[in-house]
């Protein structure tokens, strides 16, 4: 399974260099859509918190919901999407953006994080939601300022956890219950027979809502948690299964 650095035998001081350079590569591709998507919702926010408070956060909150099963359909759709040429220029140009790379499925950039799952080139999604972004932001303010435009907030907001999260599951280490849960679920899903399963970036809900989760037997073993109780005072050693004395 994938893992850290460590774990992928990079322990030596310069696959730990290798693997620093390519998160601060991915890292700085993250920077322009933080500051956009995150001074958009902040100024769209304290617009309408003065005009409506409780209905701002309501949206706000909503977008941010709503973006978890966008994040699972964009994935699972169109990252691991299969798009065969055909008649009509609609499945050509699809076909020619979306098509299958090398087994596995979905845009070629996708494809590439895959095969390199440490490449800071292919960690992130950098500004190529933008020009969508911006359509869909000049739409919302057709209605009033603390709805679809806080709405439209909410999921950029909840996009920037995304890319985050899923950089800190490839590069960083945290003491947290909830990390080392999408840590595992999401570098399982980088292992050869997790690629059509465990689509959820930041958490593993619509994985159970449209049958993806992770087998049940692997889930078992992928998130047991180690034995930390002390033995008893005068107990005889631990058996391991197998016979291991320990």
């Amino acid at each position: 399974m994938c893992g850290s650095g460590d774990e992928i035998g990079l322990v030596s001081p310069q696959g730990r260099g290798l693997v620093a350079v390519e998160e601060r590569r991915a890292r700085r591709g993250l920077y322009p859509i933080t500051v956009l998507y995150s001074s958009y919702s902040g100024c769209v926010l304290a617009a309408a918190f003065s005009a409506h408070l409780a209905l701002a956060l309501s949206f706000f909150v909503i977008g941010m919901a709503v973006f978890t099963v966008v994040e699972y359909l964009v994935h699972r759709y169109i990252l691991h999407g299969r798009f065969p040429d055909g008649k009509g220029w609609m499945k050509h140009v699809l076909h020619g953006v979306l098509n299958r790379q090398e087994g596995i499925a979905g845009p070629a950039g996708h494809a590439e994080h895959h095969k390199r799952p440490w490449d800071g080139n292919h960690i992130n999604g950098h500004v190529d939601t933008v020009p969508m972004a911006v359509i869909l932001v000049l739409l919302s303010f057709i209605a009033p300022s603390y709805t679809a435009p806080v709405l439209m907030a909410g999921i950029l907001f909840g996009h920037l956890v995304e890319e985050w999260v899923h950089h800190a599951v490839h590069f960083w280490t945290f003491k947290s219950r909830y990390f080392e849960y999408i840590r595992r679920h999401h570098l399982y899903h980088h292992t050869p027979k997790g690629s059509e399963v465990a689509y959820g970036l930041t958490n593993g809900f619509w994985d159970t809502v449209y049958q993806t989760r992770i087998p049940e037997a692997d889930r078992k073993l992928l998130y047991r948690r180690p034995d930390r109780r002390r033995p008893r005072r005068g107990a005889g050693p631990a058996i391991r299964r197998g016979g291991t004395l320990v």
